[in-house]
């Protein structure tokens, strides 16, 4: 097999993701395995991994299918090799824009939360040491 195909195996431990997760995605559209060997194989690609890499990055920002299909969408069309014209560029590009909106929101809602569970550690660590016990 050349070196510009994977198999899903090397995919998942790529990614991060579980062969199911692949296939899920898969079957919701959101991903299609580039080619198949000839024993019916998935076969992907470096664009194929970048694709599940985004969808990887949206899932723990809240952003549900629906959503990750159209971003998808919207980078393809704008990466399409006949690109949009310039009005339907500007408005794919106002799609993506948004989505980094949502994003840049969630991630300034995670560190709040992160930072309220760092700072619940510390209370139990502080409490811990008080009491001279610590767990180690």
């Amino acid at each position: 097999m050349s070196g510009t195909h994977m198999q899903i195996g090397e995919v998942a431990t790529r990614t991060g993701l579980s062969l199911r997760t692949i296939r899920h995605y898969e079957e919701t559209g959101l991903v299609t395995p580039s080619a198949r060997s000839r024993g019916g194989f998935r076969l992907y690609t470096e664009a194929d991994v970048a694709r599940l890499m985004v969808i990887r990055r949206m899932k723990p920002l809240g952003f549900t299918l629906e959503e990750m299909r159209d971003l998808l969408e919207a980078v393809d069309l704008l990466d399409a090799e006949e690109g949009p014209a310039a009005q339907e560029r500007d408005a794919l590009l106002e799609r993506v824009r948004s989505y980094e909106r949502s994003a840049t929101e969630q991630v300034a809602k995670l560190r709040v939360q992160l930072a309220r569970a760092e700072e619940f550690a510390l209370t139990l660590r502080t409490r811990l040491d008080r009491s001279g016990t610590t767990g180690d």
